[in-house]
């Protein structure tokens, strides 16, 4: 799959965006920051954002920080600048209130790649496990599951069930797989899969590490075994960005969406970051096309008219509320 195309949508998701010429001359940060005053709104982003969003949101962060700010929060109108399934969350985790995103056709191929009735199908043909599903999947999806984990906490979570729990686990091969190489699982794995993830090239990475021999290799565990087992440390978004901070060296090669260099550099600007290349791309940089549709003038469009915005039915959503909430109880007893 080429990384400059989009995986196949499912057509319910093609809603689309608010399509108007933003007047000339409009001051578009102050515009949005404005709007945000008038509605009681907060701007939250996923760190996969482009730089000029992740600037005006209210709220950064990776899947769990998301999820664990999205509780209880105080406005009236939470705008998140991230893709579907994380909207979806946010309603879940706020039901009475008003949960838009910029762009409804900002999806995600990982979600995709599974399906709920699919899922479904597989449940019941493995019978007697329990299920945990990765945070980037539909609510239809965590209706479906036991435990919601996200990068940063998955081993952890999946590690605190029994070492004889039978365990299907889904949609990330990669993720999967990393977590039974580490804590030495044999858990049942969908075969799903992240575009931008999958895309990264152990060739061109190799290049990189012969050119510059004093730098360390940093991936999330989405990416392939390959790159995983080259890597000089593998972790969540968070994680990657925490490690940057701690670690000795000055040089990095960064295999994850690029959209987390900019807080990188932000946070840490004596050191050099070279972001890890796909397979088919002449530019150095992996993108995630679904995250990359949003846009400030779609940020600002939003607010102004409180449109598109996020519906999940409620017996999905009081479904898929509770794997949401276990993961969040166990994340709590984990920092004790």
């Amino acid at each position: 799959m080429s990384n400059n195309s989009l995986p196949i949508r499912p057509i319910w998701r093609l809603q689309g965006f608010i399509d108007e010429k933003i007047p000339e001359g409009l001051d578009l940060v102050n515009a949005i920051d404005k709007l945000k005053k008038e509605k009681n709104a907060v701007v939250m982003a996923h760190y996969y954002q482009t730089a000029d969003i992740q600037d005006i949101a209210d709220i950064i962060g990776d899947s769990l920080a998301l999820a664990q700010k999205a509780v209880g929060i105080d406005a009236d109108v939470i705008l998140l600048a991230g893709v579907h399934f994380m909207g979806e969350t946010v309603k879940i985790l706020n039901p009475h209130k008003k949960v838009l995103i910029p762009d409804m056709n900002a999806g995600c191929s990982l979600a995709e790649s599974c399906p709920a009735e699919s899922f479904s199908q597989f449940i019941k043909e493995h019978p007697g496990h329990k299920v945990i599903s990765y945070v980037n999947t539909s609510a239809d999806v965590k209706a479906l599951t036991d435990v919601v984990v996200t990068s940063t906490n998955a081993l952890q979570i999946v590690d605190s069930f029994p070492k004889d729990e039978k365990i299907i686990f889904g949609p990330d091969r990669n993720l999967g797989s990393y977590i039974n190489a580490q804590i030495g699982r044999n858990m049942t794995l969908w075969n799903g899969a992240c575009h931008v993830h999958e895309q990264f090239s152990l060739e061109r990475i190799l290049q990189l590490k012969k050119a510059y021999p004093d730098a360390e290799l940093i991936c999330h565990p989405e990416c392939k075994h390959q790159i995983v087992v080259l890597s000089d440390f593998v972790g969540s978004t968070a994680a990657l960005l925490s490690y940057i901070g701690r670690s000795s060296a000055k040089r990095f090669i960064v295999a994850t969406e690029s959209g987390i260099l900019h807080q990188m550099q932000k946070s840490y600007p004596d050191k050099e970051l070279i972001p890890a290349p796909p397979l088919d791309s002449t530019c150095g940089c992996n993108n995630c096309n679904y995250m990359k549709l949003n846009t400030l003038q779609k940020i600002y469009l939003t607010l102004k008219y409180e449109w598109p915005e996020v519906v999940v039915d409620e017996d999905i959503a009081r479904k898929a509320r509770r794997p949401i909430d276990a993961m969040l109880a166990l994340s709590q007893n984990f920092k004790k």
